[in-house]
Formats: C-alpha cells, structure tokens, sequence
C-alpha cells in the first residue's frame, strides 16, 4: 500500500498507477452536486473560491450528523459522475486528486490526463468504517446545504484504490496505456 500525503504534488500524482492502493493522509475537501456547481459559477465569474484547490483531493460525500464522541457520522463515497460535468473545470483550476466511487465520463479522463491528476475509489457502503479514518472536521463554506456543505478533514492513512491514474489508465477496463 502506498502512503500518500495531501496536497498532491505532480511528483506523487505520477507515482500513482491505477489500481494501486493507497492510504491518504492530510487535508481534503467534501463537495456534491450543489457545492460542484457553486465552485465552478464562482470560477466562471472570475471570484475566490471558499477553498484553495492547488494540489487539493475533493471527497465526493455528504456525511451523516456525528454520533456523540465522534468527528463525523458516516462518510461513504457518492457516485463519482454525478460531478463530471464540474470536474473538468476544478481540474484546470488545480484540483490533482477525486476520490468517490464508480466510473468517469470521457471528458474527466481526458481531463485527468491534461491535468495531471488523479481519481481514487473509495469502498461505496462502507461508510460507518471509513469514518474512523477521518481524524477532524469542520464546515468551512455552504453551510446552508446542510450535509452537502464542503468541509475540510484531516484523514490519517484513509484506504483507496487509484482508479483512474494522470496517464488513461483505468481499473475499469483491461487495456491499460504505460
């Protein structure tokens, strides 16, 4: 299992292969639908975005209220292309890492590629247990979206997969490019 820390750097974003299995450490950012389509009006606009995307990983979840004595409730992974109409355009403003679950439209691959970035799965119904890998959080834009406001976690070593890597390679198909 290869350790990575967050922000990404191009250097570890081309160290990742996919099908590699990671386990994340550092700062990343939630954000779903409603939160995707905030960020990019922002960026289409010419405004400052709520949070630095510069070598930044977003976590495509909404997690659940945090039970007494915890950080945060459940915290699974969400579809992944609900967001690929958004992803490009947090790509080419910096993002370098996605993590959520199931397949990437052409145009995020593509863009992934362009970028130099990355896209991890995450084990989808299992978000009870991935929660103990979340060590902080906090609401730090849109709080009015309830659990679909962006926070900021802190993970320490959070498992996934490398599902889609900077060079088209993909976990979901056979045909993988050196």
């Amino acid at each position: 299992m290869k350790k990575i820390i967050t922000p990404l750097t191009i250097e570890a974003v081309h160290s990742l292969k996919a099908g590699d299995e990671v386990a994340i450490t550092g700062t990343v950012y939630t954000a779903r639908d409603a939160a995707h389509k905030r960020l990019c009006e922002i960026i289409a606009q010419g405004g400052k975005l709520p949070i630095p995307l510069d070598g930044q990983v977003i976590y495509f979840v909404g997690p659940t209220p945090a039970p007494p004595g915890k950080v945060i409730g459940s915290a699974g992974p969400t579809t992944s292309a609900r967001m690929d109409k958004f992803s490009p355009i947090l790509l080419d403003a910096g993002l370098k890492g996605m993590i959520g679950k199931g397949y990437r439209g052409d145009a995020v691959r593509e863009s992934l590629k362009k970028n130099c970035a990355v896209h991890f799965a995450a084990l989808g119904g299992a978000g009870a247990l991935l929660s103990h890998y979340i060590i902080s959080a906090e609401v730090v834009a849109y709080e009015d979206l309830g659990t679909e406001a962006i926070r900021k976690l802190e993970l320490k070593d959070f498992p996934a997969i490398v599902a889609y890597d900077c060079y088209g390679n993909s976990v979901f198909n056979k045909n993988l490019v050196s």
